[in-house]
């Protein structure tokens, strides 16, 4: 599919079915038996509850906190091959992950994944050289079949021409690679809405209390709305258990004396207000296995990550001060330190990356994904990466289809017949969504550029909506803060078509509000008064 499609024009994109409200969509989960039962809304449970829809079964998903509120919504917003496999012979992942890559960038959500030139910046008595990082970027551009272009080696003047913040005592060389990136939290919810418009139902904030269990098997789960505290039921011919770092405590759920299947590695971030331009990422090896991101961002710099096994609650995870050092200290390697300025920093997180178990350091685990099926019959699936979400989802899909005695083989289309390169909702080209929003305007109305621009490369299409609602109502086509893009509509649009239902929801989900630093006490205040409910 072409990214130069043709645009709607302003005021004819369709609004995609509204919200239902909490419980009309409690009513329908409780009323009927599903094929598949998702417990979990990140990453991983949405892409099988997309593919599931698809193949023709009948799908529910639940998640105890907000879609992709968790780890999915924490990572470091890369889509790409993954350079440092290289280092351990992967080179099947790598293509594989380029290939996924491309199609997420090309065909399925152009208006969400945007192209990002890497810098790989060589200094004198690094862990890796010149040579061989040349050679590395040059393997890697040619298992992308060079489609976006060859990896080279550039002289220390060029890159910092592009990048002033680069620090260049002892500075011999750059390397030059590309790949992608983008919000997840926005592809997230587009993903959501994807599942829905093929059939599924969702619900976010509701968590599992129990399971139902039949004849031995498990049959559903009992839950419990985290919102007003409704208690309800979701029956399922088959269950899966996508709950990231809680897999084990549903798989306990399931089977008391269920042994551990997993272990945490925490990864923490923080974002900086740029002092300087930054036209290029920038990627410096710390040491044989770790690599420091300074990434521009949301108009912001994301610096990160961290690598350290985790073991306390998953919901306590955070970034600690410890965390925030370490990452200036990491950055120091090849940032200036003008730009780490802790006076600059906005915001800071941290997520949990899900891992086999096994032994051996967090660092050197392998990123798999791990699918197993337990004493009562639910399925748990852990591990895995952004950039290959469809690849997994397809793949749980074709362990559910055969497991001994699957009740939903027969009911299901098969995976390889499904088609592969679906486009999320919105799916446009931004630049010309932003044009037709500067320049197909209500008379006497005007969109700021800077706007037009965030909502196009946010929404796609989809911008038309929000569009609409501010030409309806002027307050709703102001700033929600005067330092940022994002407009009131898009609150109203949160609430109304994706699922909003708290105040972090809407400012660190589906707005890039709180990432930004914007999220004040009136901001927070407002939204609140919006969405008619407490945070």
């Amino acid at each position: 599919m072409s990214t130069l499609q043709s645009v709607p024009a302003l005021g004819s994109h369709p609004t995609a079915g509204s919200n239902a409200s909490r419980a009309e969509t409690r009513e329908q989960l409780a009323k009927a038996t599903y094929d598949l039962l998702v417990i979990g809304g990140g990453i991983l449970g949405t892409s099988v509850a997309w593919h599931a829809a698809q193949s023709g079964l009948r799908v529910a998903m639940v998640d105890a906190g907000d879609f992709a509120g968790a780890t999915s919504s924490a990572s470091s917003k890369l889509v790409h091959g993954g350079l440092r496999y290289l280092q351990t012979g992967a080179v099947k992942l790598v293509a594989e992950n380029h290939h996924e890559r491309r199609v997420l960038a090309k065909d399925v959500a152009p208006h969400l994944v945007n192209p990002l030139t890497f810098y790989l910046p060589v200094y004198k008595g690094g862990p890796v050289g010149a040579a061989k990082l040349g050679a590395g970027v040059f393997a890697y551009s040619a298992l992308s079949a060079f489609g976006d272009g060859i990896g080279k080696v550039i002289s220390p003047a060029r890159a910092v021409a592009d990048n002033p913040g680069l620090k260049t005592d002892n500075l011999k060389a750059v390397a030059v690679y590309y790949d992608h990136q983008m919000n997840d939290s926005r592809v997230a919810v587009m993903t959501v809405r994807a599942a829905v418009e093929s059939g599924a139902v969702v619900l976010n904030h509701a968590e599992v209390t129990g399971l139902r269990m039949t004849r031995g098997r498990v049959s559903g789960a009992e839950l419990k709305d985290r919102l007003d505290g409704t208690e309800f039921g979701v029956d399922a011919r088959v269950v899966l258990n996508a709950t990231g770092p809680w897999v084990d405590h549903l798989r306990r759920m399931e089977d008391k004396h269920a042994m551990p299947s997993i272990r945490l590695s925490k990864g923490a971030h923080i974002v900086m207000k740029r002092k300087s331009p930054w036209k290029a990422a920038m990627a410096t090896p710390i040491d044989k296995y770790r690599i420091t991101f300074a990434l521009p961002w949301e108009d912001q710099l994301l610096l990160g990550t961290t690598d350290e096994a985790y073991e306390g609650d998953p919901a306590d995870v955070r970034a600690t001060e410890s965390d925030i050092s370490q990452i200036l200290d990491e950055a120091a390697f090849s940032v200036k330190d003008a730009d780490l300025d802790r006076s600059l920093m906005t915001y800071a997180f941290a997520g949990l990356r899900v891992l086999p178990g096994g032994p051996g350091g967090v660092e050197k685990a392998k990123r798999e994904t791990v699918v197993s099926e337990g004493a009562g019959g639910m399925l748990s699936v852990a591990g895995g990466k952004w950039t290959t979400y469809r690849h997994i989802g397809r793949v749980v899909m074709d362990k559910l289809a055969k497991l001994p005695g699957s009740p939903l083989t027969e009911d299901m289309e098969p995976v390889k017949s499904l088609v592969r390169r679906v486009p999320l909702p919105g799916v446009a080209n931004p630049n010309a969504v932003a044009h037709r929003l500067l320049v197909d305007r209500e008379p006497g109305t005007r969109m700021d550029p800077l706007t037009a621009r965030h909502l196009a490369s946010h929404y796609g299409s989809l911008a038309f909506d929000i569009a609409r609602l501010a030409n309806e109502d002027p307050a709703l086509a102001e700033r929600i803060h005067p330092d940022g893009p994002e407009i009131w509509a898009q609150v109203a649009y949160a609430r109304d078509n994706e699922w909003a239902e708290t105040v972090d929801d809407v400012l660190r989900r589906r707005t890039t509000v709180t990432v930004r630093g914007l999220d004040s006490a009136e901001v927070r205040s407002r939204v609140e008064e919006m969405l008619g409910r407490k945070p």
